[in-house]
């Protein structure tokens, strides 16, 4: 599981995905047990990272059971049963909060990859 969330990271990032956090739910939601939360600059840029992770997965027999948002590319949800994935416009990941609605959840990783944090 490890190796599959650090392959969603890298493919994210490769993409330039801003703030990328990844959440261990085990133990605290029986739906799944990871969200990976990223934001992209904008509605291109959202649909453009969701469409290279799946793109970048699918070799490793690795595809989502469910996608919602591609089209409108404001809030992409990936669902990959043991791990979702949310890639969001910026605004609307400020609005729905979700690192703070599951603030009870363990960070697995964080940041970008030169440890910067695009929130200052």
């Amino acid at each position: 599981m490890k190796t599959e969330l650090s392959q969603v990271v890298d493919a994210l990032v490769d993409r330039k995905a801003v703030d990328p956090v990844v959440l261990d739910l085990r133990g605290l939601c029986e739906a799944t047990d990871y969200f990976v939360i990223v934001s992209g600059t904008s509605n291109a840029h959202v649909r453009g990272m969701a469409e290279h992770l799946v793109t970048a997965l699918a070799p490793a027999g690795v595809e989502p059971h469910h996608v919602e948002g591609l089209a409108q590319g404001r809030w992409v949800l990936l669902d990959y049963v043991d791990f979702v994935v949310h890639v969001f416009h910026p605004e609307l990941r400020e609005f729905y909060q979700l690192e703070r609605l599951w603030g009870d959840a363990p960070v697995v990783a964080a940041g970008d990859p030169d440890g910067q944090s695009a929130k200052g």
